[in-house]
């Protein structure tokens, strides 16, 4: 069903940090919480599962019956974490009560419970009408860790898990699409993954839920060097940051002035600031967003609806 074939596109459906925020003076940036919709030849994979999801999902329907020849939908999730603003939305994902879809779920896990009992006990089994074990779709679980990489083929919607033993192997060849990670433990309480997503010479990163350090964090610059868009969490100001009535230092987010230090440290091309605060309305950001557009032109405030192109 998706007809990306020698194309590369980034969409943002979901942009807000911790809670979605259903308010009109919320509507320029959008209120749904962190999710992001990848289209690389032919695969369709999907960062994070919040509220942005559901539209997601309403339109991947919407497509299917418009479809004459209705073709699965074959999708790929990866979640960073399973905090609620990062999976609210996946019971509601459409494609997920369709028997002819196929979707992957992919995250990572602690050793003793796989990424589907974590799911199934945080947001179906006492929280939803169904259980997990009901859900319609052909469902594959998988879980990851920054050894390994997904390798999707041109042939196969099911990406093969590959150890990365050097730089090389998480480079795509011909018509791949590679998808590396990297964990970060600056997000409580278990850490965060941060993906790559590589098509010929170019590449995303997503760095969300995220905490920078003094300096820098060296990792995820080289992991982000020379990206073409390095998607970066900011869900606050710094002078928000080290309020000293109420500081938000140790919550596991970055700044804004964080993020940019991650862009510049690691030579990426573009820097969408993501993961806004709920508490940031339109007016505010868009304040925010023009002070930095003004320290750097290549870098702006993720938006709902807003596409990439990057081939």
């Amino acid at each position: 069903m998706n007809n990306s074939e020698g194309k590369f596109s980034i969409k943002f459906h979901g942009v807000r940090g911790s809670y979605p925020t259903p308010d009109y003076n919320f509507l320029k940036y959008g209120g749904n919480t962190a999710c992001i919709e990848i289209n690389v030849n032919n695969h369709l994979i999907i960062l994070d599962a919040g509220t942005g999801i559901i539209k997601l999902g309403q339109n991947l329907i919407k497509n299917y019956i418009s479809d004459s020849l209705h073709r699965d939908i074959n999708a790929t999730i990866l979640l960073t974490h399973t905090h609620l603003d990062h999976i609210q939305g996946l019971p509601f994902f459409q494609p997920l009560h369709l028997k002819s879809s196929n979707i992957n779920i992919i995250g990572s896990s602690d050793y003793n419970t796989g990424i589907d009992e974590i799911l199934s006990q945080l947001i179906f089994e006492k929280s939803f009408p169904l259980d997990l074990a009901d859900v319609a779709a052909n469902l594959n679980f998988g879980d990851i860790n920054d050894s390994y990489a997904l390798i999707f083929s041109p042939d196969s919607y099911v990406p093969q898990l590959q150890k990365i033993e050097t730089d090389e192997d998480a480079i795509p060849v011909d018509d791949e699409v590679v998808v590396s990670c990297l964990k970060s433990q600056s997000h409580p309480k278990n850490g965060v993954m941060i993906y790559k997503v590589a098509y010929k010479d170019k590449s995303i990163v997503y760095a969300t839920d995220k905490e920078s350090f003094v300096g820098g964090d060296k990792r995820l610059a080289m992991f982000a060097r020379n990206t073409d868009l390095l998607i970066h969490d900011a869900q606050y100001t710094t002078d928000e940051y080290i309020n000293s009535c109420i500081s938000k230092q140790g919550y596991g987010h970055s700044t804004f002035d964080m993020a940019l230090e991650a862009f510049s440290q690691s030579h990426a091309k573009a820097l969408a600031f993501f993961h806004l605060d709920p508490n940031y309305n339109d007016e505010m950001l868009l304040e925010i967003e023009n002070h930095y557009n003004n320290i750097c032109s290549s870098s702006f405030i993720a938006k709902e609806g807003q596409e990439i192109v990057l081939l």
